[in-house]
């Protein structure tokens, strides 16, 4: 019988413990199980497996959903590395896949006018409000095989299941797939865009949104024989009297659940973000001979401020005050929560032998609480225009991007805790602790849809917490517990 086992850091992390339990004590600060962290689940051993296997279906569970993830990471745009960006002849290629792979599973499919594919399934009553669970299907560049992919192909091998038993057509309500065709937002900077406009909030001026090569998203799906106006947009729209829910299943993206022992774990809420663009200029001059006393380094000025925002960010509390009963909870969520980074630097003319006259830098900041979000945005912009005054230089913040943080609906958390935790039992025999309870701080899918639906998330154990990398992997018996425990959640539905 298979049994709950030690896990061996070293084996399945290269994270050192030491930073890696700081990570996990940080996050799990918010969570509301108590959790020991040394516990991990080995799946089933030979014998078990053989006794148990028509209740486990591994060889659709995992076997089939194992291959089926190697072989879509297989569909790329790239010559040796993974790459399927929005409408790109891989992404196409990759949607026609999944399409086979939804009516394999016994649904109706279709492709909507932004690209997406969907799978669905009326049940007994079509009338009904209908359970909507997707993912995305694009990528970054040089991106691993799990991200987004997962969360299609673990409902897909559910819902085969359930069309293998015969029990497809009993669901109570609707159950609809839906695999986005753009989420990452690589090829046009804009994320989400399959999901809002199922959301209803993409603009109808997004459509008219270039990429590098001068390519608008309209163009893209017109190459595609997709035709796409102001009224396809519109009708695009899920009613959301017509949407009972949104569940997602990702990979975590973090070391925490891998930390703790556990391959799944429930996502409370979603970061919000917010995305500027600084821009500094001074005066460009020869490296050897300007003084330095008399120097307008826009460089200077932006090492300056990237510091200072990991100041900020690390200890909030040392720089923002509140009023009244807003400061203890807001301090302290962003004490769990914020986190900052700076991922792009450019200089102009950069020369190694001239003093830039212009520095440029993104700033992407995250954080559950949206007005603690708000304070720091505030306070750094603030402290920014000080020190270019200070240091006679200009500059400018422009915001690219904001998304308010999206908290998931407890009544959705709370049925995927539990088939979380029925998942495992089937698979194990024995679960020790409690299913998870974690915050994410990267963006999905779900933060669209909870504008037409409550929403839910499952995350599933990735090694080391790595992600968008080519090292990113998730073991084939946690691919089997997603399953398995998406399984679950659906039988909630006959």
């Amino acid at each position: 019988m298979a049994v709950a086992t030690r896990v061996s850091h070293r084996t399945h992390s290269a994270i050192s413990p030491t930073s890696v339990l700081a990570l996990a004590c940080h996050f799990l600060l918010l969570v509301s199980s108590a959790i020991t962290p040394c516990f991990g689940f080995s799946g089933v051993g030979g014998e078990d497996e053989g006794n148990r296997g028509g209740d486990l279906y591994p060889e659709i569970l995992r076997d089939e959903a194992v291959s089926r993830l190697h072989q879509l990471g297989k569909v790329s745009d790239g010559d040796g590395y993974l790459e399927r960006i929005f409408m790109s002849p891989g992404a196409v290629r990759a949607g026609n896949l999944i399409r086979e792979w939804m009516e394999d599973a016994g649904l109706r499919t279709w492709v909507d006018c932004l690209g997406n594919i969907h799978g669905r399934v009326e049940g007994r009553n079509a009338s009904a409000e209908a359970l909507l669970i997707g993912s995305h299907l694009d990528t970054v560049v040089d991106a691993g095989i799990f991200d987004g992919s997962l969360g299609i192909i673990s409902v897909l091998s559910a819902l085969k299941v359930l069309s293998i038993n015969g029990k497809l057509g009993e669901l109570k309500r609707p159950v609809e797939v839906i695999a986005f065709s753009d989420e990452e937002g690589v090829r046009f900077q804009s994320t989400f865009i399959g999901s809002a406009a199922i959301a209803g909030i993409l603009p109808v001026s997004a459509l008219q949104i270039t990429d590098k090569s001068g390519v608008t998203i309209q163009d893209a799906l017109k190459k595609n024989s997709i035709e796409v106006t102001e009224e396809h947009l519109q009708q695009l729209r899920y009613d959301p009297k017509s949407v009972w829910g949104y569940v997602e299943i990702h990979i975590e993206q973090g070391p925490v659940l891998e930390w703790v022992g556990f391959p799944l774990g429930v996502v409370k809420g979603i970061a919000g973000q917010t995305r500027l663009k600084v821009t500094m200029r001074g005066s460009q001059g020869h490296a050897g001979t300007v003084p330095m006393s008399m120097r307008h380094d826009p460089m200077a000025a932006a090492a300056e401020a990237i510091v200072l925002l990991e100041s900020l960010c690390k200890h909030p509390q040392d720089f923002l005050s509140f009023d009244g009963q807003c400061k203890s909870y807001s301090l302290e969520s962003l004490s769990t929560s914020l986190v900052c980074t700076v991922g792009e630097i450019s200089t102009w003319p950069s020369a190694s032998n001239v003093i830039p006259g212009q520095v440029t830098f993104t700033v992407d900041l995250r954080a559950i609480d949206d007005m603690g979000r708000e304070a720091v945005v505030y306070e750094f912009s603030n402290r920014l225009y000080q020190l270019c005054d200070r240091r006679s230089v200009s500059c400018t913040i422009d915001r690219k991007h904001d998304a308010n943080a999206v908290i998931c609906d407890s009544d959705l958390t709370s049925k995927l805790k539990s088939a979380a935790y029925l998942g495992l039992k089937r698979m194990t025999g024995y679960v020790q602790d409690e299913v998870p309870v974690l915050m994410s701080g990267a963006g999905h899918d779900a933060m669209a849809l909870s504008h037409v639906a409550k929403v839910g998330m499952l995350f599933v154990r990735c090694r080391g917490g790595i992600s968008h990398s080519p090292e990113e992997h998730v073991l084939d018996d946690d691919v089997w517990a997603s399953a398995l425990a998406i399984l679950a959640f659906i039988e909630t539905q006959l």
